[in-house]
């Protein structure tokens, strides 16, 4: 867009803000404890929320939407409403342009006043703003404003461009790794969470589902790290590359229990397994089905089912053995496997056997609203992009 319009004769030239705008505005301080809580955005200085630091209901000056700020740092942002303003924010008059020239303008702005040179020490104040000179597209001796609309508009149309394209890879990355065509809910997945429900009946709980000591179901597995002088700096990665190949669990929360990786010829592995943290201040109990291959750092272990388990009902039993031992271990009473094993998991039955096949159809169903929620995340941010553009 940029090559076209020099194409056709246009050029960036030099302008001073004060001969464009007339002299800017410096705010009025207002002290946080004199503040009246309102509906004004009151703008000072800083990143967090725009620089918007309360809505107050004061009586103060209140500039008109399409003005730009820039703060004391020289930070310069457009503002599409009305706003009260602190000593600290120098308000630059552009209220008399379109909403697009003016977001344009900003970051024009931006670019000049945002070098480095503003601080604590030395501020950035409206005098600054007076003397700012600012690069801006011409064409026929004349500021182009017809291209600074067309090119916000086309960062725009871009970027709603960018969120939908966004959306349809990330469900289809989703579908594919769950293996599950669609996120709709069929009348069978519904019967499937109705039953679920029933576990807040007590007299559905007693004939659906049952207890079962956690040894009965899985061994543990009593894997090693074979490197001579294992140095965990030495050794271990925190980002795995092409020599520290293998996932390494340990006593983390989040990750999937995942913080180091190793070499896969230094550590004894296994997938399809479950990862007990044993020992962490917040850690402890915290379990995690590891469907791929893993090896032990330390503070936890795995174990294994002592039956051929699918993907989905791994998921299951884990959640079912955190759900058992979370809140009965800590870091006063470690969850090793001598106390974990002699635990009770409550899983459903049919017909007096574990129901495994009602594990795997409700891991199903679980994914399916978890990818349905993330779908309707994502409209609601396309649909808020698209309100924003269109006002």
């Amino acid at each position: 867009m940029e090559e076209e319009f020099e194409a056709s004769g246009g050029e960036w030239r030099e302008y001073n803000l004060e001969n464009l705008f007339g002299k800017s505005t410096r705010g009025k301080r207002l002290k946080s404890s004199d503040r009246i809580v309102g509906n004004l955005p009151f703008v000072t200085a800083g990143e967090e929320n725009t620089g918007i630091s309360a809505f107050i209901g004061n009586d103060v000056e209140v500039f008109k939407a399409n003005s730009i700020t820039i703060d004391m740092f020289g930070s310069a942002k457009f503002r599409g409403y009305d706003f009260g303003a602190d000593d600290h924010v120098a308000v630059v008059h552009t209220e008399c342009l379109s909403k697009k020239v003016c977001q344009f303008i900003a970051t024009a702005i931006h670019k000049s006043s945002y070098s480095g040179k503003f601080s604590y020490s030395r501020n950035f104040y409206a005098k600054d703003a007076d003397e700012l000179n600012i690069s801006l597209p011409t064409l026929n001796n004349k500021i182009a404003f017809l291209y600074m609309e067309n090119y916000i508009e086309a960062l725009e149309a871009e970027r709603i461009e960018t969120l939908e394209a966004e959306r349809i890879e990330t469900l289809e990355a989703y579908l594919t790794v769950t293996n599950l065509r669609d996120y709709h809910l069929t009348k069978n997945d519904e019967k499937i969470l109705d039953r679920f429900d029933k576990l807040n009946d007590t007299k559905s709980r007693v004939e659906e589902w049952e207890y079962y000591v956690i040894n009965k179901l899985f061994t543990k597995l009593e894997l090693k790290c074979h490197r001579a002088n294992f140095d965990k700096l030495r050794d271990t990665s925190q980002k795995p590359t092409k020599e520290f190949d293998l996932p390494l669990v340990n006593a983390k929360i989040g990750g999937n229990g995942i913080m180091f990786y190793g070499r896969t010829e230094d550590f004894d592995s296994a997938e399809m397994t479950i990862d007990i943290i044993s020992n962490g201040a917040v850690a402890t109990g915290t379990v995690y089905p590891q469907v791929h291959r893993v090896g032990v750092l330390w503070d936890a272990y795995l174990i294994k089912s002592k039956l051929n388990v699918t993907e989905s009902q791994l998921k299951f039993m884990a959640t079912s053995i955190q759900k058992s031992i979370k809140q009965r271990f800590g870091w006063e009473n470690k969850a090793v496997w001598s106390k974990v094993q002699k635990e009770c998991i409550q899983l459903p039955t049919q017909n007096g056997q574990i129901d495994y096949q009602f594990m795997s159809d409700f891991i199903k169903v679980i994914e399916k609203l978890v990818i349905k929620d993330l779908v309707q995340w994502t409209d609601k941010k396309i649909a808020a992009a698209k309100e924003i553009v269109a006002k």
